[in-house]
């Protein structure tokens, strides 16, 4: 299994301006009172999201905003260099490797929608990559008279030869599930499909799926989201499904995954309380045996072992593990009671975890010391772990991604400074070089400006690490006008 896993905050972003109105999604049982007046609430059409009502109120409110930044000076300018960046072909298509190929979604001025499109690591490496367009989500909404936005494709493991895309009407949360052929590059026939929905999908087999959707009224929780999760049989109609997993009304919602891990399948099933505590339970002979763990605690697995990623200080079998820490232990073990554990990841008052990836014989886990990145690669031989540095870009921003954790080593790196472009590299666990694949083009003038590491000090003596963005030789005499930029 490849997976990743980020901290907010540890990857630069260029946010630009934009208008948005969130509003709430209605519940399905309130349909009939959305366009009542009510006492109690004036605002209740508001949950009509895709109401006249409230979308004409929508455009006045966008129409205010838009109005007074388009009276500002400059903003055309702005604007036009922007969207050059944004529909600039040296953008860099990230890629996901399925089977044989490597799959990216892409747009840019002449696909306002998208495509989704493959090719070959080979072709990949070249600066015009030779690309197959799987599907022309353009063509798809002008074909189907539908205002379809991409939300991503669930792949069959391991064939991948077909895909459960996941389409949305105008960008809604809500999903269509439609079941599409990689060899062919078409919509299925009779294929899996489901209607718009708040909906989750997960392969069991080619003709199973784990299904969490509206089924109709009770089966969504208060929240709007899936309440059960039923198994169903390709051929089959949905109503035929079989419950599988059932969470509470007032829950979030509920979920199931099947992870594919090194030879081993783990099927979980996951109530959501709140927004960020989870039960999870794993299938065993066909019954649901709840993982012991802290509600907010993440589980992860790699291989054989149970991965646990602590969200506050746990205190067991005598010993305290710090909110923050890593944990890994033999998944069959802990099933069994012990609480036998390795520390992968163990934080310090200046160290935290930012994400790790999964290789085919490593565990690569991105650290941040002192707000810099370190990249080292855990593996598991003869029931231990070890742990080696890998080779880290020095100043910016420092991402991981395993590439194919059946097939081999090989990772993906994107790295991008306060004054370098990102740029997107291929390692390889236990060889030192990087290999540079793409990198964008410097949008800005660089030249003359220079980046150095400071700390700021607070009253209550917390040293807090900063970085600084200035012409080189910059006098700190305390005149020079600052943006300051911070996070936490």
């Amino acid at each position: 299994m490849s997976y990743s896993r980020c901290v907010p905050g540890t990857v630069i972003r260029l946010f630009f301006l934009t208008v948005a109105v969130c509003l709430l999604p209605v519940k399905p049982w309130a349909q009939s009172s959305v366009n009542q007046a009510s006492d109690a609430d004036p605002y209740l059409w508001l949950e009509d999201i895709t109401g006249a009502r409230a979308l004409d109120w929508v455009r006045q409110q966008n129409a205010i905003t838009t109005g007074e930044l388009e009276a500002a000076p400059g903003f055309a300018e702005l604007q036009q260099r922007l969207l050059a960046i944004m529909d600039s072909d040296a953008k860099i298509p990230y890629v996901e490797k399925y089977g044989a190929y490597y799959y990216n979604f892409w747009r840019d001025a002449r696909h306002e929608r998208g495509l989704w499109r493959r090719t070959t690591l080979s072709e990949y490496r070249k600066a015009q990559p030779l690309w197959e367009t799987v599907l022309d989500l353009d063509a798809l909404a002008a074909t189907e008279q539908e205002n379809w936005v991409w939300k991503g494709a669930v792949v069959l493991y391991p064939s991948y030869d077909r895909a459960l895309l996941q389409l949305s009407r105008g960008g809604a949360d809500a999903v269509v599930i439609r079941e599409f052929d990689l060899l062919n590059k078409t919509l299925v026939p009779d294929g899996f499909t489901l209607a718009e929905a708040k909906t989750e999908v997960a392969w069991l087999d080619k003709d199973h799926l784990y299904v969490g959707t509206d089924f109709g009224p009770g089966t969504l929780t208060d929240s709007g989201y899936a309440r059960f999760s039923k198994l169903w049989r390709r051929g089959t109609p949905l109503t035929q499904a079989l419950v599988k997993f059932a969470g509470l009304t007032q829950d979030v919602g509920v979920d199931v995954l099947v992870l594919n891990d090194h030879g081993h399948q783990y099927v979980l099933a996951r109530r959501y309380p709140t927004f960020f505590t989870t039960h999870i339970s794993v299938l065993k002979n066909e019954q649901w045996i709840k993982i012991d763990k802290p509600d907010d605690a993440e589980v992860d697995t790699y291989a054989d072992q149970l991965l646990l990623s602590l969200k506050q200080d746990w205190q067991v079998n005598g010993q305290t593990y710090q909110a923050g820490t890593l944990l890994a232990a033999d998944f069959e073990d802990y099933m069994a009671g012990k609480r036998d554990f390795a520390v992968l990841y163990q934080p310090h008052p200046r160290k935290s975890l930012a994400e790790y990836a999964a290789t085919k014989n490593y565990l690569i886990v991105n650290e941040l010391d002192n707000v810099i990145n370190h990249l080292y690669a855990h593996r598991y031989e003869n029931g231990a772990w070890s742990r080696s540095p890998l080779v880290t870009p020095e100043f910016g921003s420092v991402s991981v991604t395993a590439i194919d954790a059946d097939e081999s080593d090989d990772y993906f790196l994107t790295a991008s400074g306060f004054l370098t472009p990102a740029s997107l590299l291929l390692g390889t666990v236990g060889q030192e070089q990087l290999a540079t694949l793409k990198t964008l083009p410097a949008f800005f003038n660089t030249e003359g400006l220079t980046v150095t590491q400071h700390e700021a000090v607070s009253r209550d003596g917390t040293v807090v690490p900063y970085f600084q963005v200035s012409r080189s030789g910059l006098e700190l005499n305390g005149t020079n006008p600052t943006l300051l930029y911070g996070y936490g």
